[in-house]
C-alpha cells in the first residue's frame, strides 16, 4: 500500500490537533532530546496516542491494527531479527507473495521501510499499531529465547568455577540475559521480577498489574551464574549466601532511568531474588489523577488546605499508598514551603522536596529522623511508615505544634485506624486534636480499553448486587488482546474511603466510641466505603466486579439502592 509522503507535523496541523507554533517548539526541542516528534508531543501532552493513531488512520487511509485480530505468521520472526524489530519499532504480520503486513509505530518512517525492503527482499505495507501493543508483542515474539540458549549451553555447573569474565563482560551470555530480561520487564510494565529457585529448576516469574505469573523455566545448572551476575550489578556480596542481602541497580531502559531494588534470601533450595522496579520517568501523580470520586477528591482537598494536623493513608503492602503521599506533596510543594520526608526507601525523588531516607547501618530510624526533621523548620513532614509507638507519639506531637504531618499505616480499612492508635498507646485527647483525616485504599485491575466489552451480569453476580442494593443491566469486561496479553486487564487503579475528621467525630473519638458508632455516624454523613467505591467504578467501567470483591472484601456496607442503568 503507498504511503502520501507528508511529515508527520504537518499532518498534525492541518489536522488542528496543534498550531504551527507549536509544531516549530516542538521541533526545536526535539533536537536535543532523544524522542521522536510523535513522542515528544504525547509525553508533552500536547496530544494522545489515540488522536495521533486517529489522524494518521483517517488523514492517510493507514490501517490500524490489533493484534487480537491477527495471527503472527511466526516464520517472519526470523525475517526480521529482534535487533532490527527494536531499532525500527515494527512487528511483521503476515506475508502475501512478494507483500509483507509490517505493524509500524511510526508509519511516516519511510527510511525504516526502505530499510525493511532491503533486508526482506518484500514490498512493506506499513500498518499502524499503538505502541503498548508493540511493546508486549516484542517482549513475547522475541523475548529471551537467544540469550538463554546460550546460556544453559555454555554455563559451568559449579557456583564455584564461575569466571569473573562471565559474570562482567557485557557480550557474555548471562549479561545478555539478565540485561534482556530487565528490559523485557520493562516494557512489560511488571512491577516485580522473581527468580525462584526450585528443586530442579529455576522459575522466572513476572508481577504485572498484581498478579504472578511464570514467564521462563530454566534448568537448575543457571541458578549460579545467573544469581551471581545480579549480585554483581546491584554491588552485593557474591560470596555471601546464607544472609539476606538489599542492594539496588540503577539503568536506563529505552531512554528511561529505571531504579531496581534487589533483595535476596536463603532458601532450602538456593537463594531467591526479587527484583522491584521503579521507572523513575514516570512522574509523580497530579491529585486529580488518584481515581478519587467527587466527593473523596473535594475531602481530600480539604485535607491538604489545613495549615496542620495528621493525615494518615492505610493499606496493604502494594496498595498505592505512597503514590497518595507523594501526589499530596507535589501539590502543596510550593517556594515557601519547607517539605521534609523520611522514607524506607525513598522511591522517588521529588524536585524542592527534602528527602532522608532510613538506614540501619548509620542507626537512622524513622524516630531518630524524625527528631532531626522537626530542628529543620518544616512546614509539612512526610513519615513513611508509623512503625511503633515512640514514632505515633512524635508525628502526633508534630502535628499540635504547627505541623501538617503525612504518614501511612497498616490497617484494613479508614475507621479501624482510630482502634488502632488506641491500641498502639495514644491517648483519645490526642488522636482527636491531631487526626485530619484518614484514607483507606486498594489496588484493582483496570479493564483494558482496547478490548472492553459489556455483558449481561450472571445470575450469581444479580443476587450479589442485589443484596448490595445495586441493579445494574450490563457489566464490563475485558476479551483479553495483544495489548494486555490475554489478561483482559491492563493497570491498576485506585478504590479509596475517606475519613473526614470533623467536630462530631473528634467527640466520639474522646467518648471511647466503637468502631460500629463511627460507622453509623460516618455514613450517615456521606461516608463512602471502599467497596462502595470499587462499585461505582464497576458501574463506570473501569474494573470488575470480581477484582473489586477480591481487593475490598471487608466491611461491605448495605448500599443505598441505585436505580437500573
Amino acid at each position: 500500500m503507498a504511503v502520501t509522503k507528508k511529515r508527520l507535523g504537518d499532518l498534525l496541523v492541518d489536522s488542528g490537533l496543534i498550531t504551527s507554533e507549536q509544531l516549530k517548539q516542538s521541533l526545536t526541542e526535539q533536537k536535543d532530546s532523544n524522542l521522536k516528534l510523535g513522542d515528544l508531543l504525547i509525553h508533552k501532552g500536547m496530544i494522545t496516542e489515540q488522536q495521533l493513531i486517529q489522524a494518521l488512520e483517517f488523514q492517510l487511509g493507514i490501517p490500524h491494527i490489533t493484534l487480537a485480530t491477527y495471527e503472527i505468521d511466526m516464520s517472519l520472526v526470523n525475517v526480521i531479527s529482534e535487533q532490527i524489530a527494536k531499532k525500527y519499532q515494527v512487528i511483521p504480520i503476515r506475508k502475501n507473495g512478494k507483500k509483507m503486513l509490517v505493524a509500524m509505530v511510526d508509519p511516516l518512517d519511510f527510511f525504516a521501510i526502505e530499510d525493511l525492503r532491503l533486508l526482506t527482499g518484500f514490498i512493506i505495507e506499513p500498518a499502524l499499531i499503538s505502541k503498548d501493543e508493540l511493546q508486549s508483542a516484542l517482549a513475547n515474539l522475541y523475548g529471551l529465547h537467544e540469550s538463554m540458549n546460550q546460556v544453559i549451553n555454555d554455563v559451568k555447573k559449579d557456583f564455584d568455577d564461575i569466571d569473573e569474565t562471565e559474570i562482567t563482560d557485557k557480550d557474555s551470555p548471562v549479561v545478555r540475559l539478565v540485561n534482556e530480561m530487565i528490559e523485557q520487564a520493562v516494557q512489560l510494565r511488571v512491577s516485580d521480577i522473581h527468580v525462584d529457585p526450585m528443586e530442579n529448576r529455576i522459575l522466572i516469574r513476572y508481577r504485572i498489574d498484581g498478579a504472578l505469573r511464570t514467564e521462563r523455566i530454566l534448568p537448575k545448572n543457571v541458578q549460579g551464574i545467573l544469581i551471581a551476575r545480579l549480585k554483581i550489578m546491584a554491588d552485593l556480596n557474591i560470596a555471601e549466601r546464607r544472609h539476606p542481602q538489599d542492594g539496588r541497580i540503577m539503568i536506563n531502559v529505552d531512554f528511561k532511568k529505571v531504579d531496581i531494588r534487589v533483595a535476596t534470601l536463603p532458601t532450602i533450595h538456593g537463594e531467591k531474588v526479587v527484583l522491584r522496579i521503579l521507572d523513575l520517568s514516570q512522574s509523580v501523580k497530579q491529585i486529580n489523577n488518584l481515581n478519587l470520586n467527587e466527593s473523596n477528591l473535594q475531602i481530600f482537598r480539604n485535607m491538604l488546605d489545613q495549615s496542620h494536623g495528621m493525615v494518615l493513608v492505610t493499606g496493604p503492602t502494594g496498595s498505592g499508598k505512597t503514590t497518595t503521599l507523594y501526589s499530596a506533596l507535589q501539590h502543596l510543594n510550593r517556594n515557601e514551603t519547607n517539605i521534609i520526608t523520611i522514607e524506607d526507601p525513598v522511591e522517588y525523588q521529588l524536585d524542592g522536596i527534602n528527602q532522608v531516607q532510613v538506614s540501619s547501618h548509620t542507626g537512622l530510624s524513622f524516630s531518630k529522623g524524625l527528631r532531626s526533621i522537626l530542628r529543620q523548620d518544616p512546614n509539612i513532614v512526610m513519615v513513611g511508615e508509623i512503625r511503633d509507638i515512640e514514632t505515633i507519639d512524635i508525628s502526633v506531637r508534630a502535628s499540635l505544634t504547627g505541623h501538617l504531618v503525612f504518614s501511612t499505616i497498616h490497617t484494613n480499612s479508614a475507621i479501624s485506624t482510630i482502634t488502632r492508635l488506641r491500641e498502639m498507646g495514644v491517648e483519645p485527647y490526642l488522636i482527636s486534636s491531631s487526626l485530619i483525616g484518614i484514607i483507606s485504599q486498594r489496588l484493582v485491575r483496570q479493564i483494558c480499553e482496547q478490548c472492553k466489552v459489556t455483558y449481561e451480569p450472571s445470575e450469581q453476580e444479580r443476587i450479589f448486587l442485589s443484596e448490595h442494593g445495586v441493579f445494574l443491566k450490563v457489566l464490563y469486561k475485558g476479551k483479553g488482546c495483544g495489548v494486555c496479553n490475554r489478561t483482559g486487564y491492563r493497570g491498576r487503579i485506585g478504590i479509596h474511603e475517606i475519613l473526614w475528621i470533623d467536630h462530631q467525630m473528634r467527640i466520639l473519638i474522646l467518648k471511647n466510641a466503637t468502631s460500629e458508632e463511627f460507622r453509623r455516624y460516618a455514613t450517615k454523613n456521606g461516608f463512602i466505603s471502599i467497596f462502595e467505591d470499587g462499585l461505582q467504578k464497576v458501574n463506570h467501567g473501569l474494573t470488575t466486579l470480581q477484582e473489586v470483591i477480591k481487593e475490598a472484601s471487608i466491611e461491605k456496607p448495605i448500599l443505598n439502592s441505585r436505580k437500573e442503568r
